[in-house]
């Protein structure tokens, strides 16, 4: 697993959303994106954060950020965890873990002994020129917007 770094160029690419139109990186150029990927939709962890973000999106926008969540669930499940969680962000179905491997998420993981490739939970918060600015890849499920903020405000 290669992950990106600050500084590196974020990859563009296009995703399909919860309501199944296209979005891509490139679309947000002038603003912040926080690019985070997440295991599963609709899991205990993934839900925490998920709420987090949602709760503190006026935040996010008056600091000029557009969340983008990418997990490789299809688009009927994020419509799904939208729907069931009123999201009020964005989320991006990579099924086939293109754009994860492209920002160097996908990967060896061990859970309860046993060792399988999956996606890790990092979150890149992407610069106005398509830049990453930072890697958020500690923090809690419960905290992730808590750090988020944080850092945006140069706490």
């Amino acid at each position: 697993m290669n992950t990106l770094q600050a500084g590196d160029k974020a990859p563009d690419f296009t995703l399909q959303d919860q309501n199944g139109e296209s979005v891509s990186l490139s679309d947000f150029a002038g603003k912040k994106v926080l690019v985070y990927f997440y295991p599963k939709a609709m899991t205990p962890g993934c839900t925490v954060q998920a709420q987090g973000l949602r709760d503190t999106k006026a935040e996010l926008d008056a600091l000029n950020v557009v969340v983008l969540g990418i997990s490789i669930d299809a688009v009927k499940r994020l419509t799904k965890f939208v729907e069931r969680d009123e999201l009020n962000f964005t989320l991006l179905s990579d099924e086939d873990h293109a754009v994860a491997d492209l920002f160097g998420v996908w990967g060896e993981k061990k859970f309860m002994g046993k060792i399988y490739d999956g996606l890790h939970r990092l979150s890149f918060l992407v610069d106005e020129n398509g830049t990453i600015e930072h890697v958020f890849n500690k923090f809690k499920t419960k905290d992730h917007h808590e750090v988020v903020l944080n850092y945006l405000k140069g706490e």
